[in-house]
């Protein structure tokens, strides 16, 4: 794929791509931006829609070229504070594909069986198969920030468990998995307004736990894990990307255009039918 999108733009993920190896401060980055998005809302919603049929034709492509033995497949890493956005992402962007070539996964608190694992071994089973795009609704970085901030884990634990995760993404890639790792940047205040939404609109109680005001308490503490973890478990192969998720309608536009970028640079391919098709369009007329 090109180095610039067709309006001559740089690509979206050199822009919210955030640097390898260096020390990430959060607070330097602005959750109500939209860089290189749409001008508005209005704009936005629509530049999402029309990525649609793009999108919907990569995955063809990606799952039609495993039929054929290519072994390729995104996995899409969705990870933030509470109210973020992860949901939203889900069933604003997931729902431009196809859903039976997707393989989605929620991630909550381990079960009594996952516990007694090691704490891959429960995000091992709900990778994508080749020619699916999986998405990890959370994933296995909440072992290393919820673990850090409730101290669930030995020191010593929690820092192998950031070489563990950078063994296990090269793993994935070197095998034909392309991650796409996105943090959804909240601001406090948004979240704030986010769980008012909630309690005042009676058929969203469901998505309130009284909990989350308890863990936004917090929320300088798992600032602090993020950074370490946006710093610790990047790499070239497997980079994060730094979503400002304030806007709802840009959180959207560029998810979706991350995805179709990294699908594009795949470029699948549908594969050749082994038979031939002279002799089998003949027969068929003749019937």
């Amino acid at each position: 794929m090109s180095k610039r999108r067709e309006t001559g733009v740089a690509p979206l993920r050199e822009l919210l791509k955030l640097p390898v190896g260096e020390r990430i401060d959060l607070s330097s980055y602005d959750a109500a931006a939209s860089p290189g998005g749409p001008a508005d809302k209005a704009a936005g919603l629509a530049a999402t829609a029309a990525l649609g049929p793009r999108l919907a034709d990569l995955q063809e492509r990606l799952y039609a070229a495993s039929t054929a033995g290519d072994r390729r497949r995104l996995l899409l890493v969705l990870q933030g504070m509470d109210t973020s956005g992860k949901g939203g992402t889900v069933k604003h962007v997931i729902g431009l594909f196809n859903p039976s070539g997707c393989r989605i996964q929620a991630f909550k608190a381990p079960t009594a069986e996952e516990r007694a694992h090691p704490f891959l071994w429960r995000v091992t089973q709900a990778l994508p198969r080749p020619g699916e795009i999986g998405i990890f609704d959370r994933s296995h970085y909440e072992d290393v920030l919820i673990a850090r901030v409730r101290s669930l884990v030995p020191a010593p634990e929690l820092e192998d468990r950031y070489g563990e995760i950078g063994t296990f993404e090269k793993q994935l890639t070197d095998d034909g998995v392309t991650i796409v790792k996105v943090f959804l940047h909240l601001s406090y205040e948004e979240q704030r307004a986010r769980l008012l939404e909630r309690l005042d609109n009676p058929e969203k109680h469901w998505k309130f736990n009284p909990g989350d005001i308890e863990e936004r308490a917090l929320w300088p503490a798992y600032q602090e894990a993020y950074e370490i973890a946006l710093e610790r478990c990047a790499t070239e192969a497997a980079p994060w990307y730094l979503v400002p998720a304030d806007h709802k309608w840009y959180r959207n536009w560029a998810i979706s255009t991350l995805l179709g970028e990294h699908l594009a640079e795949l470029d699948p391919q549908y594969p050749r039918g082994d038979f031939d098709v002279a002799e089998c369009r003949r027969r068929l007329l003749a019937q």
